[in-house]
């Protein structure tokens, strides 16, 4: 495999495990820190645009909640076992599995009408999985997810497009994060008891999923086994550099946990009705995202998403006053800077070398100290003409902002 996210994201200092701690409950360093926060404040921002409001909800909730949503009886084989508190035969409390029952109690705390509908709720919020140690890998199964969650509660005539919406939400983040879904996939209920048995409950949310689909024109194959225990869902699928293949980003339409948890709002006709629950997540857990990120672009990240931005290299020391005022620039520009002296590695080229995965080197000799300009060195070993710091960190600033895989707009997508 030409890119292994394990051994990159030890090699660039981005995570790391310790038995200490335990298998499966991978930390974060510096570097992965701002990959991960760069990546939930894109989210973030563009859930707060398409009309989310966030929420924080407890990684802890009583047992009692997780019979109500159908986990107990359907999904507790991967729940960790209840915690008594107050001693035996007091409270049991669970680490949760998923955040979707707490947000259906946030949605029940308060009365609603239709006029509120569609109701995006969404949270970055800690789950857990109680995963065998044999699955465990790096950071595509770990015990401790981070997840990209968001529900809709909406009216039945407003699902296929808060559907719609999702996918548009998910192709968009794809195309910033600079990568491409190998496929769609229906996941439809399998044999077993493992599944919700609502035969029209079934029937009237794969109908609405495939419907969604066709309108959107994506080819997809429908695979029985791969639902959730409580409805069908459109699972976006990645695959890794060694061919394996996993499910990132998920839509997914649910009759079944508004009816037990008995949520309703009030229509224009004065009564009550029951909402749909439409789930989605953009980026799925937020481990198994940048673990993809890291194999798809062998740790050259997009420039909104690289560790550091911008490494500035002054020629020698005699411009490190003008270097270090330039990533003051860099700095109040929101980007993320360093600056790379002579006695940080010795040669210009080899400090170029050693910075070959920032996606922006800006060089300042002699020439470019006196003058107030700097010279500007792209990843991929362009170059930008010569310009004044103020411009060229004002243009980097922008390409960033963007959140766009292309290194320089203007120049088009070449890089690596």
């Amino acid at each position: 495999m030409e890119y292994d996210h394990r051994r990159l994201g030890r090699e660039l200092d981005l995570f790391d495990t310790d038995p200490l701690i335990g298998s499966g409950l991978p930390y974060w360093l510096p570097a992965g820190a701002a990959v991960r926060q760069a990546l939930e404040d894109y989210v973030r921002a563009q859930e707060r645009r398409a009309g989310y409001r966030h929420v924080y909800s407890p990684v802890l909730g009583k047992r009692q909640l997780y019979e109500i949503s159908g986990h107990w009886s359907h999904y507790a084989d991967d729940m960790y076992p209840p915690m008594e508190l107050d001693g035996e035969g007091g409270e049991q409390v669970v680490l949760r599995p998923s955040l979707c029952p707490h947000h259906a109690v946030i949605f029940r705390s308060r009365a609603h009408s239709y006029r509120e509908l569609p109701l995006r709720m969404a949270e970055l919020g800690g789950m857990f999985r109680a995963e065998l140690s044999g699955v465990l890998g790096g950071l595509t199964r770990v015990r401790a997810i981070q997840l990209n969650d968001a529900h809709i509660f909406c009216t039945l005539d407003q699902v296929a497009e808060e559907a719609r919406g999702a996918l548009e939400l998910i192709g968009r983040a794809y195309r910033a994060m600079g990568i491409s879904p190998a496929r769609y996939r229906l996941s439809l209920p399998g044999a077993g008891g493992k599944y919700v048995a609502d035969p029209d409950l079934w029937r009237r949310s794969t109908a609405l999923l495939r419907e969604v689909l066709d309108a959107a024109g994506l080819a997809y194959e429908a695979v029985e086994g791969e639902a959730a225990f409580y409805g069908p869902k459109i699972d976006v699928q990645v695959v890794d550099g060694a061919g394996r293949e996993s499910t990132l980003s998920t839509v997914q339409v649910d009759f079944y946990q508004s009816e037990r948890f008995n949520l309703s709002y009030v229509g224009a006709d004065g009564a009550k009705h029951r909402p749909v629950m439409v789930h989605r997540s953009i980026v799925g857990s937020v481990e198994r995202a940048v673990a993809h990120l890291i194999e798809a672009h062998g740790g050259a990240f997009p420039p909104w998403l690289a560790p550091v931005q911008v490494v500035v290299l002054p020629i020698s020391d005699a411009e490190l006053p003008a270097a270090s005022a330039v990533a003051a620039r860099c700095v109040e520009a929101g980007l993320r800077v360093e600056v790379h002296g002579p006695s940080d590695g010795g040669s210009l080229g080899a400090r170029i070398r050693a910075a070959r995965l920032v996606p922006y080197q800006v060089v300042v000799g002699g020439r470019e100290a006196a003058t107030g300009a700097v010279a500007l060195r792209l990843r991929d070993g362009r170059r930008i003409a010569p310009a004044p710091a103020g411009e060229v960190v004002e243009r980097m600033a922008a390409a960033v902002a963007a959140h766009r895989p292309d290194l320089w707009p203007e120049l088009g997508h070449q890089d690596r």
